[in-house]
Parts: C-alpha cells; structure tokens; sequence
C-alpha cells in the first residue's frame, strides 16, 4: 500500500514538473513572440514616421520629390520681351500654361505621368553689349514670379534658362538663387549663347566645359540638399558634338537629374539621327528633346517622339 502511495506522489510530482516545464516553455515563447512583434511594429512604425516626414518636406507639383525617372515633362519655352523666342512669348502667361496642357496631354502615361514646366529665358543673350558689358539681358524678378505663379496655376515646374554671353554660368546661377531654393524651379544651360570676349552671341555659336557645368550642378545640388527640396532639374542644351567640352566629365548628382536637351531644328531623320547619336553618349536616364513649331520641317508627333530609342524624358517645344 505504502509503495502504491509513493508512486502515486512520484507521478503527482512529475506531473507538476512538466506543468511546470510547459508554464516556463510558454513564457518564454510568448515573451519571444513579444519581443518579435515588438521588433515588428518598431520597424512598421518607423517606416511609417520616415514617410509622414516624407511627405511634411516639400513637394513638386502632383506631388512626389523625384522628377526622374517617374515623370516626363514636357514644357513651353521661351520670354514674354517676342515670341520669336518661343512659345512663352505669345499671349499671356496663362494662355501659355492652357496651351501647355493640351499639348503635354499627347505625352500622358499610367506608368509615367507628366510634369508640365515653363522654360523661361533667365537671361537672353544679346547683339549689343548693354549697360553690363557682357552681352547679355536679365529677366527682372516681377516677370520671373509672374511665370512661377501661372505655373503653379497649372501644377508645372519654372526651369530657368541662362543665355550668358560674356558672362559665365556660375555667377548667373547664383544670381538666381532666390528662385531656385523654390521646390519647384530647376535650372537650364545654353552653351549656343555662351560666347568669348570679342565674340557676338549670334554671330558665332558658343560653347562651354564639362568643368564649368559641374560647378553648376554641384552648387545646385548641395542647395537642393541643404534646403530638402525636391529632385531638380538641369537641362543643358547641345546640338554640336563641340558645344561641350569633356563631355564625357560630366557628372551626375544625387539629387539633381542632369540632362543633355538635343537641340537644333530640321527635317524628322535629321532630328532623329542626332538625337540618336547624342543620347547614347552618357548612361544617364533623363533625355532631353526638343522640338520646334515654326522652323522643324514636319513637326514630329508626340507618338513618333515617345518612339525615339531612349524615349526622352524631356520634350521642350518652342
């Protein structure tokens, strides 16, 4: 009797033990699982606090920080002074962006929207050297807001276009600095009308250095970073293998998307075949194309444009 009653307290006591064993095992398990989904939610809420903070910093229009490769744009260029110098000197400023959106709808995609934008002349270079010497007529601040404020009448981009002269594009760039720590304004170079001294822009088709256009791209870069704006813009314009020197220097930046603009007006194949030779040059992912209403000889369509291998990324028309 009394060896029944000790193994009966025997198994009592190593029935207590596994309840036991089990109690700590699922302890340790729900304090596992804890610690994991604590780990979870730290991670959730993180990313969560990273995009709120996201979308509290400034944004392009549509909204989004990146322009490329997420958007197209497609723009108007030109300065309100004649509308010999394009599209933006004919009519208003909002006449210009109703313009703008009929034709930049052609280039409208699910998968990449468009930015529409203004290309407006900063500076134009001239034939008379000017009160400044250099060649060279800056666009007043009141008619650079006027631009900015019916571009964002219209959900676009303002891209600021140096014509320089004699002057150089560092200093013209750094003129315009109050405009471009605007989340929305990005910046154009035309090396056609950077000329030297005892040059006359016009009379002779300029040039400039990778050199020259680095500093620009690195000045605007560190002031995108600084001022956390978005993704900007900076167009340089070519349509000669020599408009830039060092080509292959060139840099990109991390958070300004440097773009070749081919330029220059002609018949399709002519248009065609520069692009072709000039968008291979560098691995970059934004191209730039432009198209010209009244001097190309059978205007491309937006179809055939978006068929061009690289299909640009940038479309100006002037």
């Amino acid at each position: 009797m009394r060896s029944n009653i000790q193994s009966g307290a025997a198994f009592r006591r190593r029935r207590l033990t596994a309840v036991a064993v089990v109690l700590v095992l699922g302890a340790a398990i729900a304090v596992a699982t804890g610690a994991i989904g604590g780990a979870d939610d730290g991670t959730e809420q993180a990313a969560r606090a990273a995009k709120a903070k996201a979308a509290q910093l400034p944004q392009l229009p549509g909204g989004g920080r990146r322009i490329i490769p997420d958007r197209r744009v497609v723009g108007f260029y030109g300065h309100p002074t004649d509308d010999e110098l394009g599209e933006l000197g004919i009519g208003s400023p909002d006449a210009a962006g109703r313009r703008l959106l009929a034709q930049a709808e052609a280039y409208e995609q699910a998968r990449r929207p468009v930015l529409p934008a203004f290309e407006l002349l900063a500076s134009i270079a001239t034939a008379d050297p000017g009160e400044t010497g250099d060649y060279s007529l800056r666009t007043d601040d009141a008619t650079i807001g006027r631009y900015l404020r019916a571009a964002r009448r219209i959900g676009a981009i303002l891209i600021l276009d140096i014509q320089p002269g004699h002057a150089d594009f560092m200093t013209e760039t750094r003129r315009l600095q109050r405009w471009l720590k605007e989340p929305d304004v990005s910046l154009a170079l035309d090396p056609e009308w950077k000329v030297p001294e005892g040059a006359v822009p016009g009379q002779e088709i300029g040039a400039t250095t990778a050199a020259d256009v680095n500093e620009v791209s690195y000045y605007l870069d560190m002031l995108t970073r600084i001022n956390q704006l978005p993704q900007k813009l900076l167009l340089i314009h070519q349509f000669t293998n020599d408009m830039i020197a060092d080509e292959q220097q060139l840099t990109q930046r991390q958070w300004v998307a440097v773009s070749l603009n081919i330029d220059g007006f002609g018949t399709r194949s002519v248009k065609t075949s520069k692009y072709r030779e000039f968008a291979g040059q560098l691995p970059w992912p934004a191209k730039g194309f432009k198209l010209f209403y009244r001097e190309d000889e059978g205007l491309m369509t937006p179809q055939q444009v978006l068929r061009l291998r690289p299909a640009p990324s940038i479309v100006v028309y002037e």
